[in-house]
């Protein structure tokens, strides 16, 4: 079975959980010990596993051995007013192999998806990625991921796979599941020209830093539109890991500019409260057992936090609770849709009857007011004519 190729938690660890308060994490996690064993996960909904595979990343040697300066502080946090149950199940090792470890992990994540779990993915490098979206293989369905990253990771199709071009195979190798890839966050700098153009003729999604600082809500529709969410901690401003001044930490991951604590916070607990996705990870995680350790786990809590307000809408029931809008642009209507239970708006994509099957379940597209706005004064929401010529391809 899968799951045996989970390693249990170090002793260190289950004894910092059980030291904690009865009212943290620590007692609130189901955790897999060398004595107890895997934990029963027949009403489990989270899962947290940490990924000790970080080979195809050039600067591995900045990244935690262990994820237990993470978990030490993720068990002394205290939990909201939550529903859902949570386990630890320990550690994936490095196999002889990447391509081993890859295999682990595609097979964990089917595993998880055909039990309705989310695992949420603790370290490692971002290529990890790669065998996560792979497990949607056997689905009937086309999926999207959003990459929050200060680089796209498309990377040279022709050379192999890294943290750096995971999401170049994404897109040309069969099987094809790839819908649509957003990415969040990302500095020009970081990015060839030809990479940028490239994105924008394969109508994805991109929203630099700077869209962001100004506006965070603009990532809320992106991210409830994702069934994998992956977060390269590289798009954390360094101050906010707590290795700015550090030489210890200095390289390829370290960036004066970035998200701050709070905005990277919020995009997790956005990923969370996504009716729609069911699988997370968090990559490139430093190895600072202080501040970043801290900011890791509050990131995990945000998306426990988030995922415990889950409105139940996707797919939206067009037919209770939903004002409709119908807005007519040029020769065409565009029609809104705005949930009175959560307040959040869809757009409605005209169904295009000769593509593939797998494609009938984008026929409504996550937006949010401003879409609405920008109809009302004749103007096409940027995603949603994106989505549309992606469906006339």
């Amino acid at each position: 079975m899968i799951l045996e190729f989970l390693n249990p938690l170090s002793e260190t660890a289950v004894a910092h959980a059980k030291l904690q308060a009865r009212n943290t994490l620590g007692h609130a996690i189901a955790l897999h010990s060398e004595q107890e064993g895997l934990p029963d996960l027949e009403n489990v909904d989270l899962v947290l596993v940490a990924l000790l595979e970080n080979r195809r990343d050039p600067n591995a040697m900045l990244q935690m051995e262990s994820m237990d300066h993470v978990r030490h502080k993720l068990y002394e946090l205290f939990p909201g007013n939550w529903s859902s149950r949570m386990a630890d199940l320990g550690d994936v090792y490095a196999g002889e192999t990447v391509e081993d470890t890859y295999y682990v992990v595609q097979q964990l994540t089917e595993y998880f998806l055909r039990s309705a779990i989310i695992p949420i993915y603790l370290g490692g490098s971002q290529d990890l990625m790669y065998p996560i979206y792979r497990a949607y293989d056997e689905f009937k369905h086309m999926i999207n991921v959003v990459n929050v990253d200060c680089r796209f990771d498309l990377g040279d199709i022709e050379a192999p796979i890294s943290s750096r071009s995971y999401v170049g195979k994404m897109v040309t190798e069969e099987p094809y599941n790839l819908f649509n890839y957003s990415n969040l966050g990302f500095q020009t700098y970081f990015n060839s020209q030809e990479e940028i153009d490239l994105l924008d003729r394969m109508f994805f999604e991109a929203l630099r830093l700077g869209r962001l600082d100004q506006d965070m809500t603009m990532a809320e529709p992106i991210l409830r539109d994702a069934d994998v969410v992956g977060i390269d901690m590289a798009v954390v401003r360094a101050a906010d890991l707590g290795v700015g001044f550090s030489p210890k930490f200095m390289g390829g991951h370290m960036h004066p500019n970035g998200l701050d604590g709070k905005q990277i916070c919020q995009l997790s607990r956005y990923s969370g409260i996504s009716d729609r996705l069911t699988a997370f990870g968090i990559f490139e995680i430093f190895t600072d057992p202080n501040i970043s350790a801290q900011l890791v786990a509050e990131l995990i809590w945000y998306f426990v936090e988030g995922y415990n307000y889950r409105s139940n809408e996707h797919p939206i029931d067009l037919s209770r609770d939903v004002l409709t809008y119908k807005v007519p642009l040029e020769d065409e209507i565009l029609i809104f849709h705005k949930s009175s239970k959560s307040g959040r708006w869809w757009i409605e994509l005209p169904f295009i009857s000769n593509v593939n099957n797998k494609l009938k379940q984008h026929t409504l597209l996550p937006c949010d007011k401003k879409d609405y706005d920008l109809a009302c004064s004749q103007i096409y929401p940027d995603r949603w004519l994106k989505a549309r010529r992606k469906n006339e391809i």
